[in-house]
């Protein structure tokens, strides 16, 4: 019983299983090309601001957790108190950034990404 797997078809030929790749060439062109430096820009001017939001929120919430028990432990209604509501807005920070992201992506990232992805193919 042979459990050699088959050489991977050489760059830049059709095979059984997709099309053609473009050659490492032509990803590293692509790669120092504008279009590409602009998609790389939009990404990070989104995902770097908020990255860095969520991080100093979150920390906010330990520091205040640990140093201001008072604060945190002020009722605000019924058994409901500060740490408890800031604990949640956690998660709902969470699911906003993610929301937001998947929006961004979609009309920012995705048309870029698709269009210099199609080129590669075609020149391939």
């Amino acid at each position: 019983m042979a459990t050699d797997a088959p050489p991977p078809p050489e760059s830049g030929t059709e095979t059984d299983t997709g099309p053609v790749q473009p050659t490492t060439e032509a990803f590293v062109e692509v790669q120092e090309s504008a279009e590409f430096g602009e998609l790389r820009r939009t990404y990070r001017s989104f995902a770097f601001p908020l990255t860095v939001a969520f991080i100093a929120w979150y920390l906010l919430y330990v520091l205040l957790s640990n140093y201001a028990g008072g604060f945190m432990g002020t009722k605000l209604f019924g058994n409901v108190n500060v740490a408890l509501v800031l604990g949640l807005g956690q998660f709902a920070t969470t699911f906003l950034i993610a929301w937001l992201y998947s929006r961004h992506a979609a009309n920012r990232l995705d048309p870029k990404a698709d269009a210099i992805k199609s080129r590669m193919e075609a020149d391939a």
